[in-house]
Order: C-alpha cells, then structure tokens, then sequence
C-alpha cells in the first residue's frame, strides 16, 4: 500500500500551483502550497513535508536558496525535492542539483512523468528510511557489542596482566591497535625473588590474537610462582601452544630472568626483534637476539628451550620491543626501523628535539614523533628493566596469618635418583613440600634462595665435576651451561635432601643436608674465593648468597655432603 506523503508545492504561479497541487492530490498525497521563497521556509519548519515540489524563480528567495535551507534544516532526514522550471541551460539545470535537488520537472508540465518522478522519489525515500533504521540497528548492535568486549577485556586483563609490571624498576608501554592485544607482557617474580618477564607477540591482531595469551599467563604466572627454570617455562609454554593455536598462529616471544642477587640475565628469544642491554656510558648496545623460532610451531621433540647468560650490572637497562614498534611507519610510509631504535636507545634525539631522560622515555617519544598522524597498523609494545641492588628489589615479607606460640619439631628426607636428576627440577616440589609448614612460609623466598644454591652446588660440582671457573667471563658462562647439558644427558648419579626443622615461639631453625653420589670437588678453594671481597664475573656468586643467607655453611668430606643451617625471627619484620 502506497504511503500517504506530505508534499510542499511551491511555486509563485498561481495557475501552475494549482495544476500541480491538484495533479498530487489525485495520487493520494497531501498538499500544502507555498507561494514564495520565504513562504516556503516557513511552510517547511511548520508542516515538516517529506518531499517539496520547488519552482526555481520565486520572489524573496529564489529556489536554490531555498533548496540549501530545507536540506540543512532537514539533516539527516531525506526530503526529495524536485525542481520546477522553465529554463533550458544546462548550467541552470546543473545548478538545481548542485545545491541539493534530487530531479527536476520542466515546465509546461506532462502528468504522466510528474506521476513517475513522485513514485521514484517516493521509492528512493522509503529505501533511504529503511538504510536509516539498518544503520541505527547496526550502530545499537555495535555499541551493545564493545561494551562486551570492553567487559571481556577487563577480565582478560585480570588475568593476563595480574603480575609485577608496576614494579619501580619496569617502564612499560602497551598500546593496542584494537580492543584486544596480539601482545603480550607478563612480569612475575619466582620465590627467590628473581624477576621473570615475558614479552610476546601472537599472529595477527585483536580477538583473535589475545586468545592464545590467557593459557600462556596461566603457564607462565604459575611456573613463576612454583619456581620453575625459564626452559621448564618455554617448553611448557610451546607444549600448550602448539596443541591449541589454530595452523599458521605463533607466539614470537622473548623471556628473561633477571637475579638480583647474582646480577645475571638469562634469555631466550624466539622471533621478536632484539633486546638491547644498555650499559652506563658505554656507547654500545648488547643485543639479545633470536635464535629460536616462535612459540607454538614445534612439537616437544624438536623444540629448543636452551638459555642464554650475561651479566647485568646495577644501572644497567634492558631495553625490548616487539615488531609494531620497529615497523612503525610515517605518513611516507617509512618504517622506524633499527637505525633510528638504536639512535633513541643510545640518547640521540631527533633534529630539533630535547633529550629525554632514559631510554624508555627517549624510544616512546621519537616513535609517536615518527608516526605522527599517520594510522597505525600494529600493536605497540615497549619495556625496560633497570638493574637495582638487590635490597633494593627485595618484596617486604607476608603478613602473619599464624599463631607464633607454641614449639614444632619434624624430619623430612627427599632423595632423587639419575632418571629423575636427567629429567626434571626437583626444586619446585621440595619447596611446595615445605611450605605446607604455615611456620616456613613468610621465608619462602630465602629457603628457596638456599635450595635453589645447595642443589646446583651439588649437581654441578658434585655429580657433574663442573669448573666454576669457566664462570669468569660471558663466554666461559655459555661454555659452562653447554657442559652442564652435556653431563646431564649421560648422568648416573643420586642426591638427597635431609630436612630437620625446630621450631620454638617466633624462633625457627631449619637445617639442610645435601648429600651427593659423587666425587666431590675442592670446596674449600670455592668458599674461599666466595669469601674474598671482591667476586670477578659470575664465578662465586652463589656460595656468597648462601653465606649471607644461612646461619652456618658447611661441606663435610669431599665436599659431597653439605649442612646448611636457615634462622629466623617471625618477628623480624
């Protein structure tokens, strides 16, 4: 059934707007009749026509006037209007549809194409009515549709982003392309108090990229916590991944172990573009680079989790990025690329530009310098880490959650033979074995510390007859860990762990006894060194933790059986 439209007949001829007003009223319209310029304005604000007849010679305004006015007033709201004239120049005729009319009707009038033109108008009008209500439909359904993801987000930031990126020492940016992240960046601290963090960037962008980054923090917030090796994490990691992700997706990562205490850096980076270590007034980066492919490609029997080992020294920055930032381009289309990252990081800004205080700060300045107002097709993601004195990172201690009187006493032995030694960390289980002890668990971190030590001193030296004096030097670092591989591989060997714990009001004393099947080494040589003032490179560094630690060191025969003796006070602080 044909609407019944409101028409305005505007025309100053009073025998042609009555042939007109008569000829729409027989098609079933209705009609109201203006007869000039103003005229027809005040009709139009008043009546509200949904199509206007106009001639384009009227006195007062003439027709194109009048024509910008009702398309203006009429906003969004499509009103045909259909030009009435006598003129024949095609410049005229041009203009009429310049300043907003939709057809035009030369006079003297046919009934038979005026007809026509009112069914097209009527027809383009009802199409541009149902476009308007498809748009305000689909704009309800994506308002109602972010507000979704805007919810989903703020728990996948919940979960993914629960960990330690506020620390003083970490500077971070993260800047999405959209609502959800491809990148990922997860910092935690294992119970010694190293800081693990994982830089990650999965194919592609938005949904579709952040869902592989909620099994992966899981992984990694979990492992972290329990004490895991960053190979235990990354292989772990890839397992889940590769198992999940669809064909084609990837997670290209970097993950990172910074000691506090032993000032190293452990690495491993699979597909992202270099880290930079940045040494205080050296004018030289230290790159941390790729030599492993993506997380999730490889299956478990091919896929390498081997790390690699540098000092970092206090003041020292650590400096990474994931591909967004590197190919970042300008308005020209030029990427940022390395040589203006390498500029940035090393303090040379930009022509024109004051220096900036850090490299952080300097790198995020001269990447929105660069991108400018130019769209971005990539995620952004940038973080640096600073080597503080590791006082300085310590964490306060747990609130006490119990009771300090009363006296305990008990005796636990733990042993592991080869197949075990060659296969896994027993350093996870031991310490979720002893913090089922409420008495022992404000001292996670150092008990931790103190295994963790006990348990390397007594594989590599002991089971393993590895030189600590290969630690002296970075490269020597890398050879030693490559042995420690090797020996692994084809180790025959057993250890235990002897446990006694006494426990007395808010006193407590816990003694660890490592014993070993092997050989022995000279461990009044490496006590010695680690008693010396000063440590030169990494060697000695961990019998200097432990001496600070315990309440007493020591190595009894051969030095294949050690006795390590913790105190606390719950009261301490």
């Amino acid at each position: 059934m044909k609407e019944s439209l409101r028409i305005l007949v505007a025309d100053d001829s009073h025998v042609d707007r009555l042939l007109l007003s008569s000829i729409v009223r027989k098609e079933g319209y209705e009609v109201v009749e203006a007869i000039d310029g103003p005229d027809t304005l005040e009709k139009f604000r008043s009546w509200r026509p949904q199509m206007v007849l106009l001639d384009a010679l009227m006195p007062g305004l003439d027709g194109f006037e009048v024509a910008h006015f009702i398309k203006d007033e009429a906003g969004e709201d499509f009103v045909p209007i259909i030009f009435l004239t006598s003129l024949t120049e095609a410049d005229a005729l041009a203009r009429a549809l310049e300043v907003g009319g939709d057809d035009f009707l030369s006079k003297p009038y046919n009934q038979v194409i005026l007809k026509a033109k009112l069914s097209a108008m009527q027809r383009l009008r009802a199409m541009h009515v149902t476009m308007q209500r498809q748009r305000d439909e689909i704009s309800r359904h994506h308002a109602h549709l972010l507000q979704e993801q805007e919810a989903a987000k703020a728990v996948f930031d919940n979960v993914a982003h629960t960990g330690n990126l506020d620390e003083p020492f970490i500077r971070h940016l993260i800047s999405p392309l959209a609502v959800f992240n491809g990148d990922v960046l997860l910092a935690e601290r294992n119970p010694a108090g190293d800081l693990y963090l994982l830089l990650g960037d999965f194919t592609g962008h938005g949904l579709t990229a952040a869902v592989g980054a909620l099994p992966l923090s899981d992984i990694f917030y979990g492992m972290t916590q329990k004490g895991f090796t960053a190979s235990e994490i990354l292989r772990e990691a890839n397992r889940k991944l590769a198992a999940i992700l669809p064909k084609g997706y990837f997670c290209c990562a970097t993950l990172v172990a910074i000691s506090f205490h032993k000032g190293t850096l452990e690495f491993w980076n699979g597909g992202l573009p270099p880290g930079y270590l940045l040494r205080p007034g050296s004018a030289e980066l230290t790159q941390l680079e790729s030599r492993h492919l993506p997380l999730g490609i490889l299956g478990d029997d091919r896929f390498e989790a081997g790390t690699e080992v540098m000092e970092m020294a206090c003041g020292d920055r650590l400096v990474m990025c994931t591909d967004g930032i590197v190919e970042a381009r300008n308005e020209s289309g030029e990427a940022f690329g390395f040589d203006r990252f390498h500029a940035a990081a090393l303090g040379a800004p930009a022509r024109g530009a004051a220096p900036a205080a850090s490299p952080f700060e300097r790198l995020k300045r001269e990447v929105y310098a660069h991108i400018g107002g130019t769209g971005r097709d990539d995620d952004l993601t940038l973080v640096e880490v600073t080597m503080v004195p590791a006082e300085e990172a310590v964490r306060p201690p747990p609130a006490l959650d119990y009771p300090t009187e009363g006296s305990e006493q008990w005796r636990l032995s733990y042993e592991l033979g080869p197949a075990t030694l060659r296969s896994s960390n027993p350093l996870p289980l031991l310490q979720q074995m002893l913090m089922e002890f409420p008495r022992l668990r404000r001292q996670s971190g150092a008990i931790y510390t103190v295994l963790s030590e006990l348990y390397s001193n007594a594989l590599e030296h002991g089971l393993l007859g590895l030189d600590s004096g290969l630690k002296r030097s970075a490269r020597g670092f890398a050879e030693y860990y490559a042995a420690r591989e090797r020996g692994l591989a084809e180790l025959d060997g057993w250890m235990r762990f002897d446990f006694r714990c006494e426990v007395t009001g808010p006193c407590g004393r816990l003694q660890v006894t490592v014993t070993d099947s092997g050989d022995g080494f000279d461990h009044e040589r490496q006590l010695a060194e680690a008693g010396a003032a000063e440590v030169r490179g990494y060697h000695g560094r961990g019998l200097q933790l432990l001496r600070r630690l315990c309440q007493s060191l020591t190595y009894q025969g051969r030095g294949n059986q050690v006795e390590a003796v913790f105190a606390w006070r719950d009261d301490d602080g």
